[in-house]
């Protein structure tokens, strides 16, 4: 159940937007084996004075935070962030344009399903990949 946060300044047209989501949501679905319907993506576009980046980025700069369940392994998010950067290079996004950071939070902080312990529930998926 990650939460994903795709952030830019550049205005992308509904169907590329579309198409980033996608290649996000794919890349978590092969490296952390979540489900298909298991969709919690952010997009959000930052005027360029909102949002500043590095110098020797492009237009084309994105910055994805992916919050999920403490348990994957080191080969997994490794999997994760080629996928992404695979993925996002389809679109014609740079991999020096590509920024990812994880946030992990045990999943007895995680409040679901009616604001039930992540780690009472059976997610339906195997979480220590």
């Amino acid at each position: 159940m990650p939460l994903a946060k795709i952030e830019t300044r550049k205005s992308w047209s509904t169907s590329q937007k579309k198409e980033i989501m996608e290649a996000i949501h794919s890349s978590m679905r092969e490296a952390l084996k979540i489900p298909e319907n298991d969709r919690n993506i952010r997009f959000n576009e930052y005027h360029s004075e909102d949002f500043q980046v590095p110098p020797d980025k492009t237009e084309n700069y994105i910055l994805v935070e992916i919050t999920m369940f403490s348990g994957r392994s080191l080969q997994a998010k490794k999997a994760l962030y080629q996928g992404i950067v695979a993925n996002l290079g389809k679109l014609g996004i740079l991999a020096s344009d590509v920024f990812i950071v994880l946030c992990e939070a045990p999943l007895e902080n995680w409040g679901i399903r009616g604001g039930i312990p992540a780690s009472e529930v059976d997610l339906g998926f195997k979480v220590g990949v």
